[in-house]
């Protein structure tokens, strides 16, 4: 008999996202393989992020007053009870394969604790896209052999899109809350290394918002991300210890 799948909660972490919120949550809706269970993290929303969550059947809306991202996705853990637990940001539209992409790798190989994705922008301009294409085919995954396979350090493991154990996210402890925003998915994949491989999947990617970069300039971004990447895998803390909010 063919064992059952596991089953899945995927989480989305929301403040003051009722611009995107919607569309998200419909692109979850419309799946090859539905979730189990969908949870949106209110995150101390003072615009309508909650009430779009609440209007969509079949989400968990969990309110979480106490501000902050990791703070949020450890509000999430200890709610979800799904074995895999998939995370996406607010402003991402998940491919209507995503979540059976995801399922997937894990299934294909016990050793896998993790997985993750890049994102493709949908409202960035060619050149933008383009550079990001590249850093995603070369950068990333050479990166991503030397930290995981040689150093035994880390992995790249996209913020905005990956998906996780949840047997093994207990067994480190759930998600380091010390930390304000830079480097959070860094610190979870360095936590991750010791208990089995991390994948870097580009089958497995999410369409997303690059306001981040148009509010900041892509090349201010990259430095930001790079130089709160390394200092996460060489001295295991961020760089940076608050970010810019461009939700505004």
């Amino acid at each position: 008999m063919k064992p059952s799948r596991p089953t899945v909660t995927v989480i989305v972490c929301a403040y003051n996202e009722e611009r995107y919120l919607g569309a998200c949550l419909q692109s979850l809706q419309s799946q090859t393989l539905l979730p189990d269970q969908i949870i949106v993290v209110n995150n101390a929303s003072s615009d309508g992020t909650g009430q779009v969550a609440a209007a969509v059947p079949g989400v968990h809306l969990l309110d979480e007053p106490r501000r902050g991202l990791v703070v949020a996705r450890e509000a999430a853990r200890h709610a979800a009870t799904g074995e895999l637990l998939l995370w996406l940001d607010a402003d991402c539209r998940a491919p209507r394969e995503w979540v059976d992409r995801l399922v997937r790798r894990f299934e294909a190989d016990p050793r896998v604790v993790a997985v993750s994705g890049p994102c493709r922008f949908y409202d960035w301009h060619p050149f933008g896209r383009v550079v990001l294409w590249a850093y995603d085919h070369t950068v990333a995954p050479l990166t991503h052999l030397l930290v995981h396979h040689a150093l035994r350090r880390g992995a790249i493991l996209y913020g905005g899109n990956f998906g996780v154990r949840r047997e093994t996210l207990a067994a480190i402890g759930g998600f380091d809350t010390s930390i304000e925003f830079h480097g959070e998915d860094t610190n979870l994949a360095r936590r991750l290394r010791p208990h089995g491989r991390l994948v870097l999947a580009h089958n497995c990617y999410l369409r997303t918002s690059a306001r981040r970069y148009r509010a900041m300039g892509m090349w201010q971004v990259f430095r930001l991300y790079v130089r709160n990447y390394w200092s996460q895998i060489i001295h295991a803390r961020a760089k940076d210890t608050t970010h810019v909010d461009v939700r505004n």
